[in-house]
């Protein structure tokens, strides 16, 4: 986790709600209140299924958190209107110039690993491999056809997928594979869309996060990856979680640390995400951290809250 200077004013958003209060005794926490997020719909599914189990603990918090994009919920992030940020990817320069200039200071954590997963339509019985070079050909539109990917391949015109600029994945896709190079597909800001198009199209190909692959897994073919040192990795939790699949990275939620301070359940939200210990990432078809590192961030937790973790509360 790192730390930077952040705090914002305020603007009006919308937010999709993903707890809410209800019936019952307040979890152990003894928090109450809102926490506002947004950001990352690939890291959305994840905060959803933590803020389930969270919100049968805690009825007197009320979390919710929209899906506007990595890049949409650090806008919203910088502009004072939400408590936290998902995000695909790390933040950059410019967010963080942004968040300075307006005196803010910010946490970063690290939730869980995920690998972006190149697809290409079930019925492809050619595309089993693919290098980051060939990748570049076809998303810069240099490759046409397959044929110009592979001289052994069908002379048939790809159909590319991608998600548009406000994803965090995106942006991982042009920095890995497309060196900060333009990519030149049919975009689209909703990541199920671009699935259903790879489904439709027999010479389609998108890319996404793991999950969206693991839960469409029986309609698509993952393709596997050469990286530069020759190995062919395909994504599996065991190849994200190493590192060794040539497209892994990891997934983050970065607060605004001013607001965590004050609102203890904000404090009780995030000290239950590090308590999880991935599990809820594991459900919604991520990769878990090593349990060691979300031990870690919850000492780190503890020295920005001042509070002990659960577990070690316990211990005592």
């Amino acid at each position: 986790m790192k730390k930077w200077q952040v705090f914002g004013t305020t603007v009006i958003g919308s937010s999709l709600l993903l707890g809410a209060c209800g019936g019952g005794n307040a979890g152990s926490g003894g928090g109450e209140g809102e926490v506002k997020g947004d950001g990352s719909s690939t890291v959305g599914p994840i905060i959803e299924k933590l803020n389930e189990k969270f919100a049968k603990e805690n009825s007197d918090v009320t979390v919710s958190s929209g899906t506007s994009g990595t890049g949409g919920g650090f806008e919203k992030f910088i502009s004072g209107n939400t408590d936290f940020s998902n995000a695909s990817r790390p933040i950059k320069d410019e967010e963080k110039k942004k968040l300075e200039d307006k005196g803010i200071k910010y946490n970063e954590f690290e939730v869980a690993k995920d690998g972006v997963t190149i697809a290409v339509n079930k019925e492809n019985d050619f595309v089993n491999e693919l290098t980051k070079d060939q990748l570049k050909d076809i998303y810069s539109g240099e490759a046409k056809s397959w044929k110009d990917v592979n001289p052994e391949w069908p002379d048939k015109e790809i159909k590319s997928f991608s998600p548009d600029q406000s994803h965090g994945t995106y942006d991982f896709f042009t920095e890995e594979v497309m060196d900060d190079g333009d990519i030149k597909a049919e975009k689209n800001a909703d990541t199920n869309v671009i699935v259903q198009s790879v489904q439709k199209n027999e010479q389609g190909i998108g890319y996404f996060g793991y999950n969206f692959f693991e839960e469409n897994k029986d309609k698509l073919k993952a393709v596997e990856i050469k990286d530069d040192s020759g190995e062919v990795t395909k994504p599996t939790k065991e190849s994200i979680q190493d590192g060794s699949y040539a497209l892994s990275r990891p997934l983050f939620i970065y607060t605004n640390e001013k607001k965590l301070k004050e609102n203890e359940g904000f404090q009780d939200f995030m000290k239950f995400i590090f308590e999880d210990k991935g599990k809820s990432a594991e459900e919604a078809g991520f990769v878990a951290l090593p349990e060691k590192d979300y031990q870690k961030q919850l000492d780190e937790l503890k020295e920005i809250t001042g509070k002990e973790s659960k577990d070690k509360e316990e211990d005592k």
